[in-house]
């Protein structure tokens, strides 16, 4: 048997451009052959869908969808997609009004052949606030031209409750366990697992750990994208009943994959394996990038402002949205007051032309003056101090958020994680902005990412890595 992951990089709410992205990987499946394809959890409305879930015509459409999507995919190809379904005993139970779903596609035709169990109600997670467990876990079995084949059913967190794995158990049931009692050939899993750093490696422990412990090949299907705050990774893998990775996706890219179920060994056969990031910082790096370009492509921006003061983080974060974006797309405007360094001006404007982004200088003198004119009765006798420091910060935040509302720009803030958590910033001055690109890196993570990106050539000017922080 063989069986694609469509690696997918959904937008929320955007079921047109959802199916079209299911569609064309089933067309591709159908064209190598593929049995089953299949697709990331809530593939068809997006993950997390959140609130909209509240919403009654955001469900009727997913419906609506469903019906469509029979329309749009190969007959003879089983595919597979994550949907939102009503739970019909809701109101007669006192049960939540939904199920986060699998539905299975295959001769225009479709079932909901599973609801997901286990629903994770910490960090990012809200699930209970939305859906109800699943009562069972569910088996389907598939005839292909290469024979007759039982699949275990499960989404993302299903996976998560190996009780030998953490030590103990998060959850009362064990799906993957009650899946082995079942008698399946293979396990697949539907999922959108969110990013965080190491987390890749983390989810391959523990699928292996699992593959070894039941002696069931498991196939594993992640979403990859930007979606507001969460970033996912993609990096679906495929390991074999002893644990062993089979085949990998890409990290962080929209990806195709297929690999062979062989019923002689009943197992899975070696295929693809793209290699994980190399290190840390380059895994930080590709995540802050594909998180930038997708808040702007889903939000429908064309361009993003920034600030670029001389500072390593407002090179960093002007280092992201080139790399996000086409560089003609990134405006860096340089904001020099009487207190700003001459070398922070040549160090910007060196990152620049190292970048090939568009640049503007709008010196704040004249602002400056007009304010200390307008709070002169006020301020009297009193010495200058972190009032007029922080006067310098907010005009330059006006000026970006008025060059952003003139143009239909997006203004990138580029303060870190470090100097947020301990208020070393502005409050309407350098925490003005839609995005905050670094907000959650640390300031040495900042160095460490630039110091990578610099590894075959220097991009952000060495003088950016030396220079103290500045209020100014």
């Amino acid at each position: 048997m063989k069986i694609a992951i469509a690696q997918l990089n959904p937008t929320i709410g955007d079921f047109a451009n959802n199916i079209q992205k299911i569609a064309v990987a089933a067309n591709q499946a159908a064209e190598n052959g593929v049995d089953l394809l299949l697709t990331p959890e809530l593939s068809l409305c997006g993950y997390p869908p959140r609130d909209l879930l509240l919403n009654p015509n955001f469900v009727l459409e997913s419906a609506v969808q469903l019906q469509r999507l029979t329309e749009q995919l190969p007959s003879q190809l089983a595919v597979l997609v994550g949907v939102v379904t009503t739970n019909a005993n809701a109101s007669a139970h006192g049960q939540k009004p939904l199920f986060n779903s699998l539905a299975l596609f295959k001769n225009h035709k479709f079932d909901i052949v599973y609801h997901k169990q286990l629903l994770p109600s910490y960090d990012v997670f809200d699930e209970n606030r939305y859906f109800e467990s699943g009562a069972r876990s569910e088996v389907v079995t598939l005839q292909t031209s290469r024979g007759q084949f039982r699949i275990g059913l499960s989404i993302c967190e299903d996976l998560w409750n190996d009780e030998r794995f953490w030590g103990k158990r998060h959850y009362g049931v064990n799906p993957l366990a009650d899946l082995e009692k079942l008698g399946v050939d293979l396990v697949v899993n539907l999922s959108a697992s969110p990013y965080s750093v190491g987390k890749q490696k983390l989810r391959e422990r523990l699928l292996q750990h699992s593959a070894q412990r039941h002696q069931l090949p498991l196939i594993y299907a992640n979403q990859i994208g930007g979606n507001d705050d969460l970033i996912f990774d993609g990096g679906s893998i495929a390991i074999n009943a002893k644990g062993e990775v089979v085949c990998r996706a890409q990290s962080f890219a929209a990806d195709f994959v297929t690999v062979e179920f062989d019923p002689t060994q009943n197992d899975l056969l070696p295929g693809r394996i793209v290699p994980l990031p190399a290190t840390e910082a380059e895994e930080i790096w590709l995540a802050l990038v594909l998180g930038l370009q997708d808040y702007v492509r889903k939000c429908g921006f064309e361009k993003v402002v920034l600030g670029l003061s001389g500072g390593i983080d407002s090179a960093l974060v002007a280092a992201i949205t080139a790399a996000a974006l086409e560089p003609a797309k990134v405006l860096a405007v340089l904001m020099p007051s009487p207190y700003t360094r001459e070398s922070s001006l040549t160090d910007a404007g060196q990152l620049v032309k190292n970048l090939g982004i568009h640049s503007q200088k709008l010196p704040i003198l004249p602002a400056m003056e007009a304010y200390e004119q307008i709070l002169e009765p006020v301020f009297a006798g009193a010495e200058p101090g972190i009032a007029e420091e922080n006067i310098q910060a907010r005009i330059r935040g006006n000026l970006l958020m008025a060059i952003a509302n003139k143009f239909g720009h997006l203004v990138i803030s580029t303060g870190n994680k470090s100097e947020m958590s301990v208020g070393y910033s502005t409050l309407y001055g350098d925490m003005s902005g839609g995005l905050a690109a670094i907000a959650d890196l640390p300031k040495t993570k900042v160095y460490e990412v630039c110091r990578w990106l610099n590894r075959n050539g220097e991009i952000i000017p060495k003088a950016f890595s030396i220079k103290p922080p500045a209020p100014n």
